[in-house]
């Protein structure tokens, strides 16, 4: 008797462990990265850079995006373990710390991830309404003047963006949202071009003069001592959020054709990633401190650093909210899947769980639906976007989910596991100089952490829910 492989009439359609060929390639996963890492962060690096000066603004825009790539390198050849190119699949981070470093470490690794995660669609559900308003608010500033009271409640347009968030997670996994990727990319090119033009034509201006300096604000000047401390640790934290993609880094990865190798193609496609976010970083930072000087808004597209051109802002503006839903779903793509997973294992034979049913839709296609899907994944975005309705702190919450995922995903895991899986010989020059780095960042995410902590406690104390 003959017992046929079930996977041998179509092998072409199906990887080495059984399940559907990956099609993406480094451009792809290219895209991906800028997708995650060109976000809401670039929109704080004038201030950021204003709070640090020239000389650690500077510092920061080169030493993180340093960092960053160097241990999401390491981290590739951790993908397939044991043997960087020939061992098994690790398809998502939890999985790879679970194998490689195993007891508690992995759970550790699982809250950091998923913790991390979840804050960012938060953060950019609440980011997404702050540009949505900022749309209005400059069309009412055209019309009335920029005297004009022209404020406007956050919470509908977050309705708005969440309600829209939920047809748009019904897209079923990682594989199927390049195309939506390569367009949330481009916008970012967008509306990072449009504030470094903003920022040279200010610059421009006849007349233009603005306060700067090596240090950035002026301590009994601009800020009294203990301002300038809080905001110079929470900036810390901005840049380092600003690079941080690393909690779907392993996610991506496992998008990639396997020739050639994982490894080689991610690598080529975190140097892409992380050289074109670095090249627009500085620019919008070094050139918007240049343009506002210490006195740079957080967010120089929504804070009305600039008011005209209008409709330039309002284009802008408009490419960030759709900049933000592709990142909203690359990031909340490993919680979906997560769950998902979780329970398929539990309940196999559940129709709930297990059942597809193929709906046409016109000139879209054909959607493949679960349940279970539907409902799980809505229900996540209501409670994202309910959960961004009483945490509008734009700075603070971006320096906070900065200071609590850089260090565990970017740092301290890619090269706990790396040491491991290298083999790297304990007390030697490599092992040394990683443990410093290790340590180094930790320091760095911590007071990060406390100064965004404090930011947030400060806003506290004025802020009413809902008003």
């Amino acid at each position: 008797m003959v017992v046929e492989n079930s996977f041998s009439l179509e092998d072409s359609k199906y990887d080495d462990d059984g399940l559907t060929k990956r099609t993406g390639t480094w451009i792809t996963a290219s895209a991906h990265i800028v997708t995650a890492v060109i976000g809401s962060g670039v929109l704080s690096l004038a201030w950021a850079v204003a709070q640090l000066g020239w000389i650690g603004g500077a510092v920061a825009l080169i030493l993180f995006p340093l960092i960053t790539l160097f241990t999401s390198i390491i981290l590739t050849n951790c993908y397939r373990y044991p043997d960087p190119v020939h061992g098994s699949r690790n398809p998502t981070y939890m999985k790879m710390a679970k194998r490689i470093l195993g007891g508690i470490q992995y759970k550790f690794c699982g809250v950091a991830q998923y913790a991390s995660l979840v804050g960012i669609t938060i953060g950019y559900s609440l980011t997404a309404s702050i540009s949505i308003v900022a749309i209005k608010k400059s069309n009412c500033y055209h019309k009335f003047g920029h005297e004009a009271d022209c404020d406007s409640a956050n919470y509908p347009y977050m309705a708005i963006f969440g309600i829209f968030q939920i047809f748009i997670s019904q897209i079923p996994d990682f594989h199927e949202l390049s195309w939506l990727s390569i367009v949330a990319a481009v916008m970012s090119f967008g509306y990072a071009s449009i504030g470094f033009g903003l920022s040279v034509a200010k610059i421009a201006e006849p007349g233009h003069h603005v306060k700067t300096g090596l240090t950035g604000l002026v301590v009994g000047v601009d800020v009294t001592s203990s301002k300038k401390l809080w905001n110079t640790l929470q900036a810390i934290g901005n840049v380092a959020f600003a690079y941080s993609f690393s909690n779907v880094i392993v996610e991506i990865q496992d998008t990639l054709k396997s020739s050639p190798p994982e490894n080689q193609a991610m690598k080529k496609s975190a140097i892409t990633g992380v050289t074109i976010t670095t090249l627009f970083y500085s620019l919008c930072g070094l050139v918007g401190y240049a343009a506002f000087g210490n006195n740079a808004p957080g967010n120089f597209l929504t804070g009305f650093g600039f008011y005209e051109p209008f409709w330039l802002i309002d284009i802008a503006n408009l490419f960030i909210v759709i900049h933000l839903v592709g990142a909203y779903q690359v990031f909340a793509q490993p919680i979906y899947s997560l769950v998902e997973s979780w329970g398929g294992k539990r309940w196999p034979e559940s129709t709930l769980m297990a059942k597809e049913y193929n709906v046409r839709i016109p000139l879209v296609g054909i959607w493949r639906m679960n349940m279970f899907r539907v409902i799980w994944r809505t229900t996540y975005v209501i409670i994202t976007t309910l959960i961004a309705m009483i945490l509008p702190f734009f700075n603070s919450i971006v320096g906070l989910i900065g200071a609590i995922s850089f260090y565990p995903l970017t740092v301290y895991f890619p090269i706990e596991m790396y040491l491991i899986q290298a083999k790297v010989p304990k007390y030697s020059s490599t092992w040394i100089g990683m443990k410093l780095l290790s340590g180094f960042c930790l320091i760095v995410s911590l007071v990060a952490a406390v100064g965004s902590i404090q930011g947030i406690i400060s806003e506290l104390k004025t802020y009413k829910p809902f008003e």
